[in-house]
């Protein structure tokens, strides 16, 4: 039996892990970084050891240090959640070396399935069906679309879709290069892109006595840069005829590796119906809790009872309602889904029956530039489809997060665009409909939002004591206005209110029913709403029925000394400048949009464009250099506008 056991992870899962540990009676022992010395993981563990370093390369990926600190702590068991070494054989490896019970498959099958070339020879051997391979040196133009993709590794890095042939050069050797960097390993495969396909996925669970479950499907088709954001089960739409491949398929995977714990087979189902062996996940995925939603099982639970050597039931319970799961991230999808840091004022996400909330976060705690920026998955299940994803959209709707920029509002317009209202996600939705997804909404309940936020400032400053030359006027005196930018899209509303007698008084004509520094409630057009007002940090966020609003508290004057020349490329966020355009020096021509310099930051590349056509006229980054927010990497000057000859 486990009685200690070591998450060899950090943030919400590791979280996740420990409550079932709790439920168990199991003590827990967590790992941490520097930079997750405060973490929520590490206060929620029984103990805890220090990885001295911040990056993940010095910590979580130190497999000698995890091991080690397993034996320092006493503990017999390690789990090792998903990222990071979940997947990593040598690590299964030195953990069973070191006498530690290893919550995860057989070290075989993680080696099998650690190659994506070589997991599809497998399952073509198994007859799992798959796509053909595309050697790119021989790729012509009726084998587009490909996708590039990484084969090792996962999370979308090192994947890259080729539309023409010109370009795959290029991104053959940008996806390697990402892919070294993320895993260790460049190999880098072509496959035919399926246009509006959908990513399906199979929940397996095995024992060692050969018994193997498919736990019905998963459809984790909405995903941003390759990344999932929204996930749930069962998929929706498929036959009973798909459903029943699927499962054949997924079990013949696991089969095939003499697979042991929980694993993820997943397939890519064309527009037409038709599965393909995409790949197999050898760990617990994120988008687990759909999966015991449905089913009722705790997955943890039974990875925990599965490397204690004991024996599933011979078949898993019967399935019941839907559930919808939304990954919250700290990042700005209109700015080319920038993750976003700074500190975490407040996450109140609204709880009640079929509600589910997975976190590494507390408010107050602080998002760094070391790791992925999910800050919590918020789960509904419901007896319906339809019910669930009405829940889990009003559920996100009515949270309360302050703080850096988050995907809530994306999240919420996903959840009831017509297309996944209607059962039709697909990989290509963002594509089609990040715009108008993106795009800032309700100009009348900002502006009210922001008529709230100003009267809760005027409400906690009370007017007190006698005026200098006594409080008589003969004439009326003047509105007050307070000005606030609206985050991220950057509308200003300049507010104008009366202080008198009979209380606050906006010019625009509202009555105000209440007025507190944290509460204010507004009548207009007949109708009263209810606002929550906090401050932090220069930002006022407003929170109310219809939706949630940030705002920057303006100065009445700009401080000149924040502007900054024309054409400079500021970065936008903390990370690591891995690569320059080929050539890239001052005195360089360059064309608008032409991508300059990229960025790592939090487990993806982002790319700095340039502003305008132009020369460059100053470059301060190079390959390997650390930045900071706002930090100045180069400028573009304008190209001069075409003179014309005159004759003197």
């Amino acid at each position: 039996m486990i009685r200690s056991l070591l998450v060899a992870n950090r943030g919400e899962i590791a979280c996740r892990i420990f409550r079932t540990c709790r439920e168990l009676g199991i003590a827990t022992v967590a790992v941490y970084s520097d930079a997750d010395a405060g973490a929520l993981h590490v206060r929620e563990a029984d103990t805890a050891v220090r990885l001295p370093g911040a990056s993940p390369a010095d910590t979580y990926l130190r497999g000698d240090l995890v091991v080690a600190a397993a034996r320092t702590a006493g503990a017999d068991a390690v789990h090792p959640g998903y990222g990071f070494l979940s997947e990593n054989a040598g690590f299964a490896q030195r953990a069973q070396d070191a006498g530690l019970v290893w919550v995860g498959p057989p070290v075989k099958a993680i080696e099998l399935m650690a190659s994506k070339t070589r997991a599809k020879e497998l399952m073509a051997a198994a007859g799992v069906p798959l796509l053909a391979p595309v050697d790119p040196a021989g790729a012509t133009a009726g084998d587009l679309p490909l996708l590039l993709k990484a084969a090792a590794g996962g999370g979308g890095r090192g994947m890259r879709i080729i539309r023409a042939l010109g370009d795959l050069p290029g991104e053959l050797t940008a996806a390697s290069a990402e892919a070294a960097s993320a895993f260790g390993d460049g190999e880098v495969f072509a496959e035919p892109y399926v246009e509006r396909g959908r990513h399906v996925e199979v929940q397996v669970m095995a024992d060692a006595q050969g018994t193997v479950w498919a736990l019905g499907t998963r459809d984790c088709s909405l995903q941003r840069r390759h990344q999932k954001v929204i996930e749930e089960a069962p998929a929706p739409g498929l036959d009973d005829a798909l459903r029943g491949r699927l499962h054949d398929a997924a079990v013949a995977a696991a089969q095939a590796v003499g697979y042991r714990g929980a694993g993820t087979v997943e397939f890519l189902v064309s527009a037409g119906g038709r599965p393909y062996f995409l790949e197999m996940n050898t760990r617990l995925q994120v988008e687990h809790p759909v999966t015991e939603a449905v089913f009722g099982l705790d997955l943890v639970a039974l990875q925990l009872r599965v490397a204690e050597g004991g024996p599933l039931p011979a078949a898993p319970p019967a399935p019941h309602g839907h559930a919808v799961e939304a990954r919250l991230y700290a990042e700005d999808p209109a700015a080319d889904w920038q993750p976003q840091t700074g500190t975490l004022h407040t996450l109140d996400v609204p709880d009640g029956p079929g509600l589910r909330l997975d976190t590494g976060y507390t408010g107050g705690d602080t998002i760094g530039v070391h790791y992925d920026p999910m800050l919590a998955k918020v789960v509904a299940h419901a007896a319906t489809r339809p019910e669930a994803v009405r829940l889990l959209a009003r559920t996100l709707e009515r949270a309360r997060i302050h703080g850096p920029v988050t995907n809530r509002d994306l999240l919420v317009r996903s959840l009831r665009h017509p297309d996944f209202a209607g059962a039709r996600p697909d990989t290509g939705f963002y594509d089609r409909h990040l715009a108008t997804l993106t795009r800032p909404e309700g100009e009348d309940g900002r502006r009210l939002a922001a008529t709230a936020a100003a009267l809760a400032r005027a409400a906690t400053r009370p007017a007190t004591g006698t005026a200098r030359f006594g409080a008589w006027r003969n004439l009326a005196s003047g509105p007050r206005t307070a000005s606030y930018r609206s985050e991220p899209d950057g509308t200003v509303y300049e507010i104008a209110y009366r202080a008198g007698r009979e209380g606050l008084r906006p010019e625009t004509g509202e009555r105000v029913v209440a007025a507190a520094p944290g509460h204010v409630t507004l009548e207009a057009d007949g109708i009263t709403r209810h606002f929550t007002v906090a401050v932090h940090d220069g930002r006022a966020y407003v929170d109310g029925a219809a939706g949630a609003y940030t705002f920057t508290v303006l100065p009445r004057f700009t401080d000149p000394a924040e502007r900054t020349e024309p054409g400079s490329l500021l970065a936008p966020m903390p990370g690591t400048v891995v690569r320059l355009a080929e050539g890239l020096a001052p005195g360089s021509a360059v064309e608008a949009g032409q991508p300059l310099i990229w960025l790592e930051a939090m487990k993806m590349e982002h790319r700095i464009l340039a502003p305008a056509s132009g020369t460059l006229t100053a470059l301060h980054a190079a390959p390997g250099l650390q930045v900071e927010v706002g930090a100045l990497l180069a400028v573009v000057q304008d190209a001069p506008a075409h003179q014309e000859e005159t004759t003197p």
